[in-house]
This record gives structure tokens, sequence and C-alpha cells, in this order.
């Protein structure tokens, strides 16, 4: 934009500026006579000239509005009586017209000052005018009000604010978002305590790292966000996988979310922890049908065995027993064997139902646990000539567990492999690591199961195929018992088969013990003892400030709240702080322009200073290091973070310097 030789004349003779952006053929032309009418009729924009010295030429209707000032009152005034005192002092409205002049127009937003010392948001526009030859002839600068705008931004952030730090406090619900491709962006502190996951350890990653790879009864990670795109919502429970690889029974909601558009931004999942609901309504079930099956057994059945046991030993040691009556002797030992063994399954059913059954835990190799169960089962293999067939690491497979509880898992697994298998078949027994999990597989070749039957098996005194198979003996409660054992232990046992006719593998996933960590002698552990610091906390949150103020206060360091960026200015050089907390929305004066007023202090030119905002993106971190921030940190603070940030903070100058407690412009000064 530039002026006329006219009028350029013009304004040497103190004649009225023509209106800016306004093409003029001469003074007083209808078509700028029409045009400066039009100016000075808006309301909803200040706007006016500035002289090249930036004092007021010409004023209009909207200024006189936004501003309350009559034109006859700031006619011939310096602009900078629209800033505050504070800006006037860094020199900003002279900034503001020299980036003007260098770059033909400034834009930006803040704090503006009115007649009667009222502040509003503005966003503020300024142009340079030149005449033909490039001489700089003033400015124009058109000034809007958003106060009303920023209010609801503000209304709107703090909404935000409040509900993300809701949903990041709510403790005992894993609440999480996911992107459009299942790609976990946000974490709460109920997810932490049920996955065992950090915020940093899950950001960035695909939702699936809960689904165990080899749970046949869970959804398709995929086809739960299908199922959710297209209704909307979707429900599910099955098992997930924690940190530490012990397994928990999820119920997951999984909600499409999409923006004004209809275009698909992500998913919202809200998990629970269910194992104990679950662990319930299965002990309820047993309980009912223990109460229907042992009220009459329990321990009846030990008295008989006690002495017919007895007598068997008797028999075995007579030298003048003949062969028949020693192989009745043998086949009444052996049925004494295995009934010996169901009533302790009973027993041990009933323990673990009430509660009453105790693992001993410690360090042991599941290649002994397999080892040991192999040589309890030959009794049965052997008799049917079944092989077995064992496929073991050569690196140990260390877990934390009770080595009588585990061989009787795996037992009971290879005494049912041998049971439903034909003689003479071979029965394959395989352990690996998988991930932080150690994997048993018992493998059969014998009848197998329908796909319905593969959950239904481990129900208590359930029998697959018991009408088809009357003869078949036992009460149904082996796999109950395995499936008791194992998840006592933190692991979760499952079935599979191609089908009737094709087999069956029992799978057990057991969570590896964490290696021994070495512990090092008192002498080599070298503590470090930080100095206290001085820090401000400003934030014009206060119950934010003295929080956070109170807890350095019992780390140790002296911390002084402030609500203001003009009392922190004002204690600063007295106080000389090693560290600076700014919260960024503040009003009057927001936190990137505190920064600069701090650094605008001599005192202050070794001090550290830490934003504190409720976002984190990496454009909102990119600001803040552009500005000058130390650190960002993001509301709520890690409670964890704060101490080596305040450790490592090096001292702006020694801390017995002398300050003048006078000076503190604290909370009292404040309220």
């Amino acid at each position: 934009m530039s002026f006329s030789a006219m009028d350029s004349a013009r304004l040497q003779a103190g004649e009225r500026e023509p209106t800016p952006g306004v093409a003029t053929t001469g003074p007083g032309s209808d078509t700028d006579i029409g045009f400066r009418m039009l100016v000075d009729a808006i309301e909803d924009y200040a706007i006016f000239m500035l002289s090249p010295d930036g004092r007021v030429r010409t004023w209009n209707a909207g200024a006189a509005k936004i501003k309350g000032y009559a034109a006859d009152e700031i006619l011939g005034k310096h602009f900078s009586v629209f800033y505050s005192a504070e800006a006037v002092a860094r020199g900003w409205p002279r900034y503001e017209l020299e980036e003007a002049a260098l770059h033909g127009r400034f834009e930006d937003e803040g704090w503006r000052v009115r007649k009667d010392g009222s502040t509003f948001w503005a966003n503020v526009v300024i142009t340079a005018l030149r005449d033909a030859s490039g001489t700089l002839k003033g400015y124009v600068k058109i000034t809007r009000n958003l106060n009303e705008r920023r209010r609801q931004t503000e209304a709107l952030r703090q909404s935000e604010e409040r509900f993300r730090l809701l949903l990041e406090g709510v403790e005992g619900y894993a609440i999480y978002m996911l992107d459009a491709e299942g790609t976990i962006t946000s974490w709460n502190t109920g997810a932490t305590q049920i996955t065992g996951y950090r915020r940093d350890e899950v950001i960035g990653r695909h939702f699936s790292m809960f689904h165990p790879a080899d749970d046949a009864s869970s959804e398709g990670p995929d086809r739960v966000l299908r199922i959710a795109q297209a209704g909307g919502r979707y429900e599910e429970e099955g098992w997930r996988q924690r940190k530490d690889a012990t397994l928990f029974w999820a119920n997951v909601t999984t909600t499409a979310v999409y923006d004004e558009t209809g275009q698909l931004r992500g998913y919202a999942k809200i998990m629970r922890d269910m194992s104990e609901r679950k662990r319930l309504e299965e002990l309820e079930l047993a309980n009912r049908r223990m109460s229907e099956f042992l009220a009459p057994l329990g321990h009846e059945l030990r008295n008989p065995l006690a002495p017919v046991r007895n007598a068997i030993g008797i028999l075995q040691k007579d030298p003048d027993i003949g062969p028949t009556a020693a192989r009745c002797r043998d086949m009444i030992d052996r049925q004494i064997t295995h009934l010996s063994r169901l009533v302790d399954d009973l027993l041990d059913i009933g323990r673990i139902t009430s509660g009453k059954i105790e693992l001993r835990l410690a360090p042991v190799d599941m290649r002994t646990i397999i080892e040991r169960s192999i040589e309890s089962s030959r009794f049965h293999t052997d008799a049917r000539e079944q092989r077995i067939d064992v496929d073991l690491p050569a690196e140990p497979l260390t877990v934390k567990g009770d080595m009588t509880r585990l061989v009787q898992v795996v037992h009971n697994l290879l005494h049912n492999a041998s049971k439903f298998s034909p003689p003479g078949t071979a029965i394959a027994i395989r352990a690996t690591r998988q991930s932080r999990s150690a994997l048993i597989e018992v493998r059969d070749q014998g009848r197998g199961m329908p796909e319905q039957a593969l959950e239904a098996v481990f129900q208590l005194f359930v029998q697959e195929d018991r009408d088809t198979n009357p003869t078949d003996s036992g009460l149904g409660i082996g796999l109950t018992l395995c499936r008791s054992l194992v998840r006592m232990h933190g692991g979760a046992i499952s079935a599979s088969s191609a089908g009737p006719g094709h087999g069956s593998t029992f799978t057990i996933r057991l969570p590896l013990a964490e290696p021994a960590l070495p512990v090092r002698p008192m002498s080599a552990i070298s503590r470090r003892t930080s100095a206290a610091k001085r820090i401000l906390v400003l934030d014009d949150n206060r119950d934010s400030a003295d929080s956070l103020a109170m807890l350095l206060e019992i780390n140790g360091h002296q911390a002084r709240p402030l609500y203001t960026a003009e009392a922190a200015l004002r204690m600063a050089p007295s106080f000389q702080p090693h560290l600076v907390f700014i919260d960024l929305a503040m009003p009057t004066m927001d936190g990137f322009a505190a920064l600069r007023a701090f650094k605008a202090i001599p005192q202050m030119a070794r001090t550290i200073f830490i934003a504190m905002t409720g976002y984190g993106q990496e454009d909102d971190r990119q600001r803040t290091a552009q500005a000058g921030f130390d650190l960002h940190l993001v509301k709520p603070l890690d409670v964890s973070q704060l101490g080596p940030i305040v450790d490592g903070a090096e001292p702006a100058v020694p801390f017995d310097a002398p300050w003048n407690d006078s000076d503190d412009a604290g909370p009292h000064d404040e309220r």
C-alpha cells in the first residue's frame, strides 16, 4: 500500500489522512468520502492511523467503542496508552512498529488497556504506509476485541483439562485412546495400575500388545475395531496380558470416535480387571456343585483307604503268597493308588474353592517339573505301551512356583493324554520360551474335541463325551484342578483341537521369574545429596501453586507460590531463584510474556525456567523451547520427575547469598 503525491502533500499540510486501503482520485472525491464514511461507521473494529512515531492521527466509531476514548481525547497521543505498563516497560509498542516497518505488516494477540484501565484480549494488525518513493508516512492499525472468543476458548480448554485430569486420575479403570489404526495415543493412571505399563511404554504402540498371542478365546484386535466402527460401540470379555506376562480377565468397551464431519478419529477404550468377579463366579458355581457332590464324600473316603493300603503292605511282605494272590494284591495296589489320587484331587478342589490352599513359592526350573511329571506318569503310559516324546530347551525356564503343585498339573495333563489316546501312540511334551513367559504344550493323538468343548472341559465335574463313552473313568475334576493351580501361579491354561479324531493340545503359560539382580556392597553405592534450592512457583491457580510449593518445601527447598507475573517479577531480583515454574495460561501476562520479563532481569541470568501446561503435543513443546524455556512439563506433574529436575539445577547464586525477606511478594501480598 502506498500514498500518492497528492496524499503526501495533504499529510504535510495537516489535512486528515485518507482512509487506509482506499484508492482516491483527489481530495474530497466521492470515492474518498464514501469509504471514509464507511470506515468511520464501523463499530466492531478499531481502525485508526498512526504517525511514523506512533501518535494517533485518525479515530473511528469502532475505536471509540472498543477502547473507550472519544476522538478529541486520543488524537495526537501516543498509541502506547493502549498497553499495560509492563508491556511499555519492555518496549513492546516500539517493537510492533519496528516489525511493521521492517516487514510491512505485523500481527499480534495480547492484552490491551481501555481508557478506564480495564483490559481486553485483542487481535492487532499494523500495516506500514509508504509513499511512492518508499518513505514511511505512518501506520494503519486495526484492533478487534476477542474477549468473548478467548473466554469461550479458555472455558473449553479448562473444561478439556479438567476432563483430562479427571480421566487420568481415575483408578480401577484403564481409560485410553486409540487412533484410527489402533495405536495408543493416551493413557491414564488406572491403565498403569491394571496393566503395569507406564505411559511412555505404551504410547505409539498397537493395543494388540495386551492380547495373548495364543488365547484362542479372545476376539482378534482388528475385528474388535471393525465391529466398533460398524456399530459405534463394542463390549467384550476375555483374557488380557499384563507387563509382567500374568493374565487377567478383562471387560473391555471400545467406542468409535468421530469428528464433526463424520470422519473416524479413533477409539475410546475402557478396560476393567474382572478377574476377581470371574473368580467369584467360578467359586460360586464350584461351591454349588461341590456341596451337591462332596457333602457325603470328602474325607470319608480316606478312612477306608487307610486300612486297605495297610493290608496291601502286609501282603507285600508275605514271602509265601501265591502267584494268583500276588497278582490280585498288585491289582488292588494300582486301584488304591488311583482312588487315592482322585480323593486328593477332590480335597484339593475343596481347598481351592474355599481359599485354604497355599502355595510354597520358590524359583523352579520347568524342565525339572516336566522330568518329574514324566517319571510319575510312567505307571500309566507303560501300562498302555505309550511313549512320551520330550522337547526341552537347553537353557533354564525359571518360574516362581510351587514345585509339588506344578508337578501335579503337568502329571494330570500327561495322565489325561494317556487316558484318551490309543495304546501304542506317542504323547509329545514341549517347553519353550515366548517373550516373558514359559510355554508348556502337551499334545496327544487321541480322540480330540469339538470346538464347543475346548472351554467346557475345564469346568468342574464336566467330562467330554461321557454319554458316548460311559466306560471312561474319572470325575471330571483333573482339568479344573489344573486350571485353578495354574491361575494361582499367575498363568493360564487352554485347550485346542482340530476336531474329533485329531488329538488335543493343552498349553500352559506361566510368567518367567525376574532374574535376580546382583547386590552391590553399600560402599559401592554413591548417594547424591543435593543442596536446597530457591524456587518460584508462578500459577494463577492458587491451589496448584500452593500444593507444588508445599511439595518442594517438604523436599527441603525454599519455595514461594505466586499467583501473578507482576508479583513474581517484583520478588525475583531479591529472591534470586534457582528455578521458576511458570504456568503458561495466565491472565494479563501469560507465561511467555512472563518469561521474557524474567530473562530481562540481570540477577536471573542462570535461572532455570520450567513451563507448566495442560498441553503436551510436540508443537506445544517446540513453542516453549523456542520461547526460551528450559523444560516443558505437562499437568498434572509427575511427582517422580521433580526430584531429578530440581536436584540437577545448578545454583543461580550461592544459596547463602543475602536475601531480604521484606521484599517477599508472597501469597500474603496478593490476597
